[in-house]
Parts: structure tokens; sequence; C-alpha cells
């Protein structure tokens, strides 16, 4: 119990007066240090080669190995925008996904967004723990940033800390973890979170737009940026239920997105648009979804004509986010990224490839695993080595690596740091007695 209490107390998530307080004492060392404070470096853990990394040789100077947040985040993003590639979105429910999510964007030399939903936060602090009012959900959140940014330097690649749909009703929820992000601002000059997605789609526009107003304030005092959604996004995911939605409803007009630009821009141009173009969650038969990624593009003519001179000189002020993108055919996603897509999510897919890979594990070792003595090889052979959990969970993982390879290369997201393919990893500690080789 004293070592979370000090562990929390040097991420900064102790809570009440004592943490703001600790947090305006520290504020001339945070003006004095770079916001690229490694967690590293504060918990002792060697940071060698990429992971010491200042900046990467094909990205901008601010972009670094870890957590990226504010104008680092930023910087990324337009990179996206400007040299044509979106980076995946990866919904994460436990630390061997995250791990997974990272192996996988250093093999493809790519940065790569990893986010929380509600019921994933809950299921990463534990379906045990009583979530009222969300407390599970927050504590799972919270556990998974920290792990993904203590994770992320040690691959080297720079990571977009996100959360996922967060409806009206679950705004308590992300209200816990901006909380958290601003106590560890306050210690460390930058947020623990680096966006948060706000889906208040299925209200009127016009609540939707404020109340968004309201978290883009907060978060922008903080560096953090939002993600907000117009429309809706067809399907079914995490327990929100579209598949019956209005037609009309899928696609965004030209004029709505305008309004949610003309709202935001004075508050921060830190936020992004989840437009919807036909977009549906889940997995569907070729043919029973109708992307129309034309929307985008002529919502950005639209909006740099209301701009006129000040319309940027790429003419795609609205940086898009790409949602329900499973089994979208690669020439609508390539076609989206053109018009201003920097981001796309990947949940279905990924979900499936890690299932996937404990399946074929089962199905490759089934005589294997019926009993812990007992197998082919005799009725006295252990089955130990078989059933040790970290040997399907590998294998679901390079499995997940496998299917996001093609992610990557969909999204035109390889190659981008300029990095070149990745060492073999060396195990220090030799071959684990008895282990698979998976």
């Amino acid at each position: 119990m004293k070592f979370g209490i000090a562990l929390f107390a040097t991420f900064g998530l102790v809570s009440g007066a004592d943490a703001f307080s600790s947090g305006v004492k520290q504020s001339a060392r945070v003006a004095s240090v770079s916001l690229q404070e490694k967690i590293a470096e504060e918990l002792a853990i060697p940071c060698e080669e990429e992971c010491a990394l200042e900046s990467f040789p094909n990205l901008p100077p601010s972009v670094h190995p870890g957590v990226v947040t504010g104008q680092a985040m930023v910087d990324l993003l337009n990179h996206a925008k400007e040299n044509g590639y979106a980076i995946p979105a990866v919904n994460c429910v436990s630390s061997s996904g995250i791990n997974a999510c990272l192996e996988a964007a250093r093999k493809n030399d790519a940065p790569i967004i990893i986010q929380f939903s509600s019921g994933g936060s809950q299921f990463y602090g534990g379906k045990a723990l009583d979530n009222k009012n969300y407390a599970a959900a927050i504590a799972g959140a919270v556990s998974g940033a920290f792990h993904v940014r203590t994770m992320a330097e040690q691959y080297g690649v720079p990571v977009i800390l996100h959360t996922d749909h967060c409806a009206k009703k679950l705004l308590p929820w992300v209200d816990g973890l901006l909380a958290a992000s601003e106590r560890y601002y306050a210690k460390h000059g930058e947020p623990l979170f680096s966006s948060h997605m706000i889906d208040l789609s299925e209200e009127p526009i016009e609540e939707n737009i404020e109340i968004c107003k309201e978290y883009l304030t907060r978060f922008a005092k903080i560096g953090m940026l939002l993600e907000m959604e117009l429309g809706i996004t067809g399907g079914e995911e995490d327990g929100v239920n579209n598949e019956d939605v209005a037609l009309d409803d899928l696609y965004s007009k030209p004029e709505e997105i305008f309004q949610v630009y003309d709202a935001l821009t004075p508050i921060s141009d830190m936020f992004t648009v989840a437009a919807a173009f036909g977009n549906v969650h889940g997995v569907y038969s070729p043919g029973n979804v109708k992307l129309e990624p034309k929307i985008l593009t002529r919502a950005q003519a639209y909006i740099s004509e209301k701009l006129g001179d000040k319309s940027p000189a790429d003419k795609k002020p609205v940086k898009f986010v790409f949602h329900g993108g499973s089994g979208s055919d690669v020439s609508d996603i390539q076609e989206a990224i053109s018009y201003g897509v920097i981001k796309m999510n990947i949940d279905t897919d990924t979900q499936w490839s890690y299932w996937e890979g404990i399946k074929n594990f089962e199905e490759k070792y089934h005589d294997y695993l019926q009993g812990q003595i007992g197998n082919p090889e005799g009725p006295e052979k252990p089955n130990k080595k078989y059933y040790d959990p970290r040997e399907c969970m590998r294998a679901a993982e390079v499995n997940t690596v496998k299917r996001l390879d093609k992610c990557f290369a969909d999204l035109k997201c390889v190659n981008v740091l300029g990095l070149g393919s990745a060492k073999e990893a060396e195990n220090v500690l030799g071959p684990r007695r008895g282990g698979l080789p998976v």
C-alpha cells in the first residue's frame, strides 16, 4: 500500500489540495525543464538508443519517443496531413494489447494512437471492481495510461494517448480523467492523456457544440486535444447500438462541419472532427456499407471558401477522423486520407486478430491442452509449457502485430519516423526454460 501511495505521488496524481499546492510549488522547476521529461528517468529505468532519442529523423523536432501532447502532438498530426498518411488508433483492453501495438509501431517505423473506451477502461481496471460513478473505468484508464507512458519510451515510438467515444452519460468518466491530467500537468507541465473524444452526436447539434466548447476551453489550458463527433457512426460498439439509425444521420453536411469549425477555432485549434460519411462500426458483408469520402472534401472546400484569405494553403482546414473503418476498401480509406483524415480507429479487426492468435494456438497444440498431465508423447508427460498463459497470449500478440502491419500499410503510415528496421530483440535473461517458440 505504501508503494502504491508513493507511486501515485510520484506521478502527480494524489488528489486534493496537496497535489495542487505541490504543483504550484514546482512551477519554477517545470518551467526550467523540457516537456519531454522521460518517465524512464523519473523511475530510473534504463533509456538507451532509440528510447533516448530527442526527436526522429523524418518528423518535426518536437516529436519524441513516448507519449506526445500539446504542440508535439499538433506537429505530428499536421505532419500526417501534409504528408498524406493517417495514424492507426487502436482500442486496447489489456497491457498485452498495448504491447502488441507498440511492437507493431516500431516494426513499421511509425507513430501510433493507443486509446481506451469506457468499457475497455473498466475491463483494464478489473470487472470485479465497483464501477459506481465510473470509478473502475477511471482507475483502469489511468492505469493503462501509466503503462503506455512507461513502455512507449522503451519501444522508441511516439504515441498519442487517447480515449474513445464518450457519450453524454459517460461525461463523468472523462471528467475523472481530465482531473487526473490536470494534476499531472501541475507536476510535469503536460497532461497525462494527449486527447479525449467527446461524442455527443446523438444530441442536438447546438448542445453538442456548446458542451464541446466547454471542454475544449478546459483542455486548452493544459495542451490537450478534443475529438468531437458529428453525425452518427452506424453499427454497434462497446454497448452503443446505432444499427437502426436513419440513413441521413450517417452523412454529415458541410454546413454542420463549418458550424463546428467556426465555434471551436476561436478557443483552440487543437481539435479534430469525426464526421460521418457512411461509417459503420463492426464488419459487414461487401455492399452493406456505403462510404462517401467525398463528403469530406466538399466540407473542406466549403469551409475554405468561408475562410477566404484565412484558409490554409492546402485548403484542408479540418483534421478529420475515420471511425468504423474495419472492413473498408483500401481505396476508400486512402481517398479519405487525401481529404484530410489523419486518424483511423481500429477495434473490430484487432479484436479478431487477438482471438485468432489464441484459436490457432489451441488448434496447433490441442492434444497438449486437455489436461495438466498426459499428451501424445506419453500419459505421464506434463503440459505446463503449453497451458502457460504467456504462450497463447504471445501467439495473440504476434497475430495482432501481423494484422496491424496491414493497417499501417493501408494508412500509408510506414517508414514515417526514419529509424529503419528494428533490431532483433536481445533476451538478456536467456530463453525461458521449457518455453515454446512463440
